[in-house]
């Protein structure tokens, strides 16, 4: 494939409300998942979660938002993020050159709209029928930005902003657009903590990714957003790049509506066809984010995917989950926004809460911050409910 370049990241989440206060806390191995605070529940003694310690009002100041009370969370925490790379890139969008936006999200306004589920008026406040649809953030950003080529959303679940990244990256090489802003945004909401304990998978304690004794999912909250860009428009710009996306892959193992399927299936083939359309070679991988939510179901699945393609070889590993919770549709680019860190820094991230490793596999994640250490090709799983499978795979710019 031609090459796709990243030069621009924006990233809100529980441990940072930009992308060097996001690196700082994974070279800290500072969480940010916490008992709630914000998010109006009759669980919030109950779960830990990773929620950003701002309330809307707070958040509309930092986007820069007058008319906070008329946006969703999920769209505060989509501005601003998109602002942050945008700026980033120094992306001038009256230079002429065609610009779109790929934007992802499983919840959309769900956390205005489910104030209103118990009654039958809508007088105080119409506007949730308007911010309730995923798109809604999408348009949002497009008005601010002034972004008029292309737009899009996305909603495969938790492999939502993975499937915004791809989509951009096949947009720009196939020559539609010459940059393309990607991610996803998700906010807490009371319908997604109920949603994920009806199916009992939601852990009352720090998750534990690929401990043998992994209980289930902390549940988290952010945004993130990639700057893609084709050849042409970086050298017309002459800008700094960040990193290539090198391949990308989207599977589906067809077995259930909300589990994985125990032989990794689906996994194993999104990362196979994504290390294909790469064109590398498995080993090639210098470290790679897992899906790794801490369900039972889902390390499982995962692990035997490794295992499929690795044996018992697995380069270096982690899910960074263990810091930010399980974001959602926001999920894919803010682990993808923290790939371009560890190539960028030369850093693999620990897995935190770790204690006893899986016992049928005889690989293991890893548990301590590695520094210094050459990260040339990072490979990132998104796994969604459904059995949507993508996998991003992303490179150093060289």
């Amino acid at each position: 494939m031609s090459n796709i370049y990243i030069t621009g990241l924006g990233i809100i989440s529980a441990i940072g409300d930009n992308c060097v206060e996001n690196l700082n806390s994974l070279t800290q191995s500072k969480s940010g998942i916490k008992t709630i605070k914000h998010l109006q529940t009759i669980h919030k003694n109950e779960f830990v979660v990773g929620e950003i310690s701002y309330s809307n009002k707070e958040l509309g100041e930092i986007a820069g938002v007058n008319d906070y009370a008329k946006q969703s969370r999920t769209a505060l925490l989509a501005i601003i993020a998109a602002k942050e790379a945008v700026k980033h890139s120094n992306i001038d969008l009256n230079d002429g050159l065609r610009t779109g936006i790929i934007s992802a999200s499983t919840v959309g306004g769900m956390d205005i709209t489910e104030n209103y589920y118990t009654s039958e008026s809508t007088q105080d406040n119409n506007n949730f029928i308007l911010t309730h649809y995923a798109s809604n953030h999408v348009e949002v950003i497009c008005d601010l930005l002034g972004i008029n080529d292309f737009s899009a959303t996305i909603s495969t679940a938790c492999s939502s902003s993975a499937n915004a990244i791809m989509n951009g990256a096949r947009l720009i090489k196939s020559g539609r657009l010459d940059r393309v802003i990607v991610g996803g945004t998700d906010a807490l909401s009371k319908f997604t903590l109920n949603g994920f304990n009806t199916l009992m998978i939601l852990d009352n304690e720090l998750c534990k990714p690929f401990d043998e004794n992994r209980k289930g999912l902390n549940l988290g909250e952010g945004a993130a957003y990639l700057v893609l860009e084709s050849e042409e428009s970086v050298k017309k710009s002459n800008k700094k790049v960040l990193a290539k996306v090198l391949g990308y892959a989207n599977a589906n193992d067809a077995y259930h509506q909300t589990a994985s399927s125990p032989e990794g299936n689906g996994a194993t083939l999104a990362m196979k066809q994504a290390i294909k359309s790469a064109n590398i070679s498995a080993n090639k991988i210098s470290y790679i984010n897992v899906h790794g939510t801490g369900t039972p179901n889902n390390d499982d699945s995962e692990g035997t995917a490794l295992q499929n393609i690795y044996g018992d070889n697995v380069p270096a590993f982690s899910s960074t989950k263990s810091f930010t919770g399980h974001t959602l549709g926001a999920a894919g680019a803010i682990e993808a926004v923290f790939s371009v860190l560890a190539i960028n820094n030369n850093l693999i991230y620990p897995n935190l809460n770790l204690k006893n490793n899986i016992e049928k596999f005889k690989f293991k994640p890893v548990t301590k911050l590695i520094e210094n250490k050459d990260v040339d090709v990072v490979l990132s799983n998104s796994f969604g409910f459904g059995g949507n499978n993508s996998t991003i795979i992303i490179g150093k710019a060289k």
